[in-house]
């Protein structure tokens, strides 16, 4: 059987045009069949399964191999908490459970920074499954899901256009969406978005990303690494064509899952809403990666503040609110990686949001006591809307470059 596997061509999920062949062929007769209000449950299921193998191998199977030790252990722990919950609702049986849901990714990202080797547990997309299962297990802890199967639980996890990286569904959401065939009119405006996410995709990674990645980018490190210092100005052109093909490689690449989602009848939550007109770092976290900026909101940060709060850890609630914020980002930070610069990228928008709630607090206050004085609010027009996102944008492309990792490279030189 694994020699079968290791004979199957490797497809890079959304890497090529010829994959797009590929999948809008298979998909095809899926949205043919919800046109005729019909869902062809098992023919999803090869559809989905033959992408997922055919992106894990390609001469290897190791990936294969620690997909299903995964999946076997998600399983498990699910099943379990989904029957212990029915009757009983033990506050460290949840942390627990939760825990060891977590434990694969802990593996994966803890090992490399260990003894410099990737973890045989990893395979692409095993963050993306993590957070749906330590998702579904917080959402049974909440009441919010009752009860599923494990053919519900297979179907959400395994949804093929979202496997690799996203976006973030809920079980809940993403289940009664399946569960309701659109009808035939939204199915065409389904179809219509697709084209146009496909083709606004194709020029955001395989033109904007390209040349700014594969162009601009190498030249512009090699220049910086020659000047050397702390810091140069082929260092600021790195930080702005980093930061804007981070962009366009991640939003195209997230807009055909939305695409192939929708081919398969599911509307995906979109992950980026135009973050660079964001005229806050508060608002640029609700327009970027919004659904793993979400996630971490309603699932870290705001029982972080609510456990600290019942608590009475600290007397102030900015206090409790401004350690959560530190917390929460760093946790992210951790997320990406176990290096320097991905928990200084953590702890850098940590203390941004901290400093972005004080203005806005400092800001009421001085309004209120302007209006006491009889004076006039501070202006809020469009130069000063302008003005922020400005600045915005700067604070983000620096926190990008501490991202990139290549300061590493610049400081640290081997």
């Amino acid at each position: 059987m694994m020699e079968f596997f290791k004979q199957l061509p490797h497809l890079e999920p959304y890497g090529n045009p010829q994959y797009f062949v590929y999948v809008i062929a298979a998909t095809l007769p899926i949205f043919i069949g919800l046109f005729f209000k019909k869902r062809f449950a098992w023919y999803e299921v090869l559809v989905s399964l033959f992408f997922i193998v055919t992106m894990l191998v390609g001469g290897k199977t190791n990936q294969l191999a620690a997909l299903g030790i995964y999946l076997c252990w998600e399983i498990l722990l699910l099943l379990f908490y989904k029957h212990y919950r029915k009757s009983k609702d033990g506050k460290w049986v949840f942390y627990l459970v939760s825990f060891l849901s977590l434990l694969p990714i802990i593996f994966v990202k803890v090992q490399p920074a260990i003894n410099g080797t990737q973890s045989l547990l990893g395979f692409l997309g095993i963050s993306y499954l993590t957070f749906r299962s330590v998702g579904i297990i917080i959402e049974l802890r909440d009441g919010v899901i009752k009860d599923f199967t494990l053919w519900e639980f297979l179907r959400f996890l395994l949804f093929m256009p979202t496997f690799s990286s996203g976006p973030i569904d809920r079980f809940k959401r993403f289940n009664e969406n399946y569960q309701t065939i659109p009808e035939r009119d939204e199915l065409m405006d389904m179809l219509e978005e697709a084209v146009k996410y496909i083709m606004l995709g194709f020029l955001y990674k395989f033109i904007i990303a390209h040349i700014l990645g594969e162009t601009l980018l190498p030249p512009l490190k090699n220049l910086t690494l020659q000047s050397g210092g702390f810091f140069n100005h082929y260092a600021l052109a790195v930080m702005y064509t980093f930061g804007l093909e981070l962009f366009f490689d991640f939003a195209g690449y997230s807009m055909f899952a939305l695409a192939i989602s929708n081919l398969m009848g599911i509307h995906s939550p979109i992950n980026f809403n135009k973050p660079f007109l964001s005229r806050d770092l508060k608002e640029f976290w609700n327009r970027w990666h919004m659904s793993l900026s979400f996630w971490f909101r309603d699932f870290v940060f705001m029982r972080m503040v609510m456990v600290l709060t019942r608590k009475k850890v600290f007397k102030n609630r900015n206090v409790t609110s401004s350690v959560a914020y530190i917390v929460n980002m760093l946790i992210m930070g951790f997320w990406h990686g176990v290096t320097w610069y991905y928990i200084a990228y953590g702890l850098f928008h940590g203390l941004g949001l901290v400093i972005n709630d004080a203005w806005i607090r400092k800001k009421k206050t001085l309004n209120k006591e302007r209006k006491k004085a009889g004076k006039a609010a501070l202006p809020e027009n469009r130069w000063i809307q302008l003005l922020g996102m400005v600045i915005t944008f700067h604070v983000v492309m620096l926190s990008f470059l501490i991202f990139s990792g290549f300061l590493n490279d610049l400081w640290f030189k081997k």
